[in-house]
């Protein structure tokens, strides 16, 4: 939707709110519902603030302390919101509504603010551009679950004891399939309509357990379409009386919902830069330097910046190893031709896209300056292979080697890890003061 069309719509009635959004920490969009007509005549051009506790807050939006230049010393100012207008589209599961991405800037000098995480990817897809190269294509695959309890209903039993929507592992399944079709096929129409290619939806490995996915972008409109993807899901779920959750693992008896992320970088002309003459073993065939250097960079630095710890054997491969077209490895080599691609299988459907994609970025285009080769190939079951190269096992010494990382700051700055590290440390806290489910069930009478 250009913003000429926007005029046209909220003049004939069919636009009366527009959604202004920016995200937080954790990749939540936030913002505010615009009367359509005071947009146009105040917001569209100069856009709007929001407090900059939005960068220092905790899921409960409770403010936390110990972010550098975010706190009640300096007051909680204001940020700036300045609504990229490439981003406007049809708000289209809401009735006659729109919504635009925004930019996040200092609310007194208009600087962009470094940590916020449409900033943190734009500095990534600058560089892709700065290293000569036409730029990223990215997709990511989200998967869920679905439960028959509303989301009143699961806040009113703790979170515990909800029915999936599934009575068994649907992976596949047409006729479980089916059950969903009442929401799914609102949902398939509704991204459409948002300006998404939809490509398919089916059953995953668990009870309840789906996914979705839409065509493939540049890294940013990606981003944005991810965050959009997931407001659709959760507001038609809310709309329809069931919950879908994107926690990455909702139980530890069953399978976790990932976010597969595929990526291949682009030349000048828009042509599939992984192509070329290399061979690189079987279904690895013809690649060229930038792929096997892009490679060798991502893998390479993933365990620098993935505050995040992992299961083996739950579909969320734990080996920094990679391979042609095997689900067990942590980056598997896809397509052919002009759809050749790396699918990193690691990250959780939890995952910050703005900052997930930086990630993917920054490090493969490490691997390509510093011409890294990647190791050679793995064959075999990577999960049942002793002595392969794993991610991090706790979020604790995760959120540490991110701190320590020479590459994380060279590639990010100290202003933003700093700022994330200590969003990865209280999460951490959050959770060692927790008390679990599992304490109470297994201490709570015989201890």
């Amino acid at each position: 939707m250009t913003a000429s069309e926007l005029r046209a719509g909220v003049a004939a009635g069919d636009v009366e709110t527009v959604m202004v959004m920016m995200h937080d920490l954790y990749g939540r969009p936030m913002g505010k519902l615009f009367d359509a007509d005071f947009f146009l005549a105040d917001a569209l051009g100069h856009g709007t603030h929001a407090c900059n506790y939005l960068a220092a807050v905790d899921m409960a939006m409770d403010p936390v302390d110990g972010y550098a230049g975010f706190g009640y010393a300096e007051g909680y100012g204001d940020f700036h919101l300045a609504p990229d207008l490439a981003t406007l589209r049809a708000c289209s599961w809401r009735e006659k509504t729109a919504l635009v991405q925004c930019d996040v800037r200092d609310g007194a000098t208009g600087a962009p603010v470094a940590v916020a995480p449409r900033s943190v990817l734009r500095s990534q897809v600058d560089a892709v551009d700065a290293a000569g190269l036409g730029g990223a294509n990215v997709a990511s695959e989200l998967e869920y679950f679905i439960y028959a309890d509303s989301y009143k209903a699961a806040h009113a039993k703790g979170h515990s004891n909800l029915e999936p929507i599934g009575q068994y592992v649907e992976d596949y399944h047409l006729l479980q399939g089916a059950r969903t079709e009442f929401y799914h096929r609102r949902v398939r129409r509704a991204l459409k309509a948002a300006g998404m290619v939809v490509e398919t939806s089916k059953g995953e490995a668990a009870k309840g357990q789906h996914e979705l996915n839409v065509r493939y972008d540049g890294a940013l409109a990606m981003a944005d379409n991810h965050v959009v993807f997931k407001q659709c899901l959760k507001e038609i779920a809310d709309q329809e009386n069931i919950s879908v959750t994107f926690m990455a693992k909702p139980s530890a008896d069953e399978p976790g919902s990932s976010c597969h992320i595929h990526c291949s970088l682009t030349r000048p002309d828009g042509s599939n830069a992984f192509l070329g003459d290399r061979d690189l073993g079987p279904g690895a065939r013809g690649v060229s330097d930038v792929f096997a250097h892009f490679l060798a960079g991502w893998m390479a630095h993933t365990p620098d910046l993935m505050p995040r710890a992992r299961r083996s054997k739950s579909w969320a491969p734990t080996a920094l190893v990679w391979s042609a077209d095997n689900r067990t490895a942590g980056f598997r080599v896809v397509g052919s031709g002009e759809a050749l691609r790396v699918e990193m299988r690691i990250p959780g459907a939890d995952a910050n896209p703005y900052l997930a994609f930086a990630a993917v970025l920054a490090s493969g285009l490490a691997g390509v300056r510093a011409k890294l080769e990647p190791p050679a190939q793995f064959v075999g079951d990577a999960y049942s292979t002793p002595g392969l190269p794993l991610v991090p096992t706790t979020l604790k010494d995760a959120s540490a080697a991110f701190k320590a990382s020479a590459f994380a700051r060279g590639a990010f700055g100290d202003v933003v890890v700093d700022h994330y590290a200590t969003f990865f440390d209280n999460e951490v806290l959050a959770f060692e003061r927790a008390v679990t489910d599992f304490e109470m069930r297994r201490y709570f009478e015989q201890i």
